[in-house]
């Protein structure tokens, strides 16, 4: 009784489920899928579910009441599931908490955001019951790539004994900064520190490096301005494609395409992390670092949210046979798509929401692909530049399935200011390019190849400070 007065005590119930109980449904697995920005937890049944959700903020939990089922052997691997490393939760307790209501107690670690809300069967999935855990106070992406940058400089540029005026080698005015902040007393440094490393240094606000994107920001202009290089961080949006629930295309040897596209999104990070344009450093982010699912107009959001200069989202193509191969880049169109196979490959991965599991419901979901459904001709001409310096790069370590960039409505290159494309990396449904995807030879000369067209694309389209569009 004490248990059922707290859990109805100060908070909304939210219902979920329109329809009839689903008196006899059996719970089919469940899954936990923790990331820092949220972890999600899956249940998956044979028949809809209908729940009731309670967030209790002191201390922080979410209670789940699920009707018309029984407490099975599955449900009950909920508890073991859940990771001691996982940001978010703590632990899972479930019990049958009424002769036809199961009891899920989710303890939190932090306070959240819940989402709470089911999925219609899709693909290989049957009904969905999803709890997605928000923390409510979201990290600041941006912040962490300049803090990185400034732990970075600080060990590049400590200064030499009886040097007065230190100076970071590659002309890194970060560098400079963190030096000189070194050799002050402790409390001048804390009185005189920004509030946040956004602060720490202007100059380092990141733009597109488009020129045509440029120009759209000059007071009506219609050309490009002269090529300039400013200090300043560099930053790279790495979409791996899928995730989480969304495993993507999987091949005949049961590679799946959400694991081979994040082992390359790593491997060119560690290159774009140590690579620098005309002395400014760049920084790769991830949309994301792990396995978990990431719907599409978030990943341009996060882009958008960091001011990254380009957007590359990595994929692996596949087909009803196994005989295409090669590499294939796209960029955005806005009319019709360059070929049935681009129209055809656009619908494919837009429907990865679908399957990753959207809550369709959010008001912000519909927010944010309102504001990106604005693309511009500037964006897409310079999104053909990077693709077709990316083609020619790849070319060179394999073999490529169109010598040119296509073109469709993919919602993951939205991104109405950032350069923006969507690379196939091979067939991961072509046996033998299945075996090139797992090779770490062919992932290292892929990932060289990639860095390669991004400098190449740099020198001929300097990043330009500017002023951004943001949503």
């Amino acid at each position: 009784m004490k248990r059922r007065t707290l859990l109805q005590a100060g908070s909304t119930v939210l219902t979920l489920g329109l329809g009839e109980l689903a008196r006899g449904a059996t719970i089919v697995t469940v899954r936990v899928w923790p990331a820092p920005e949220y972890s999600r937890v899956t249940i998956e049944s044979d028949g809809a579910l209908v729940a009731k959700a309670l967030f209790v903020p002191s201390p922080p939990r979410l209670a789940v009441d699920i009707e018309g089922i029984t407490l099975n052997p599955a449900l009950k691997e909920l508890v073991a599931k859940v990771r001691a490393d996982d940001p978010n939760i703590a632990g899972i307790r479930v019990g049958q908490f009424a002769p036809s209501v199961v009891r899920l107690v989710v303890d939190l670690k932090l306070p959240i955001r819940p989402q709470v809300f089911t999925l219609a069967p899709v693909a290989a999935y049957q009904h969905r019951l999803v709890l997605d855990l928000y923390p409510e106070k979201e990290a600041d992406p941006l912040e962490a790539l300049i803090a990185q940058r400034l732990q970075d400089s600080a060990q590049v540029s400590a200064p030499a004994p009886h040097a007065s005026a230190p100076h970071h080698a590659d002309g890194d005015p970060l560098g400079d900064l963190i030096a000189r902040q070194a050799q002050k007393p402790a409390a001048a440094t804390a009185a005189s520190a920004p509030q946040n490393a956004t602060q720490s240094i202007a100059a380092y606000a990141p733009s597109t490096g488009a020129t045509g994107l440029n120009a759209i920001r000059t007071a009506g202009k219609t050309e490009s301005p002269p090529p300039a290089a400013t200090d300043r961080l560099i930053i790279i949006a790495l979409d791996a494609g899928h995730g989480g629930e969304d495993p993507g295309a999987i091949g005949p040897g049961g590679t799946r395409e959400k694991d081979v596209v994040l082992r390359l999104a790593h491997l060119l990070r560690e290159r774009i992390n140590a690579t620098s344009v005309n002395g400014n450093a760049m920084r790769a982010y991830l949309t994301r670092d792990a396995d978990f699912f990431v719907p599409l107009q978030v990943r341009v959001q996060k882009a958008r949210r960091v001011q990254a200069d380009l957007f590359v989202s990595l994929h692996a193509d596949a087909f009803f046979t196994p005989d295409p191969q090669g590499a294939s880049v796209f960029a955005l169109s806005q009319g019709g798509a360059s070929s049935s196979a681009a129209r055809w490959m656009a619908a494919k991965e837009n429907k990865a929401d679908l399957i990753g599991g959207l809550n369709v419901q959010s008001k912000d979901a519909t927010v944010q692909r309102a504001l990106l459904d604005m693309s511009t001709t500037a964006q897409i001409n310079d999104s053909l530049k990077l693709g077709s310096t990316l083609l020619g790069e790849i070319g060179r370590v394999g073999k490529l399935h169109k010598a040119r960039v296509e073109q469709a409505a993919f919602a993951v290159l939205k991104a109405p200011d950032i350069p923006s494309v969507l690379v196939e990396a091979a067939f991961i449904s072509n046996p033998r390019e299945e075996a090139k995807l797992n090779s770490e030879e062919f992932l290292t000369q892929l990932a060289d190849a990639l860095m390669r067209g991004i400098e190449r694309y740099f020198s001929k389209n300097p990043p330009l400070a500017r002023n951004r569009i943001r949503s």
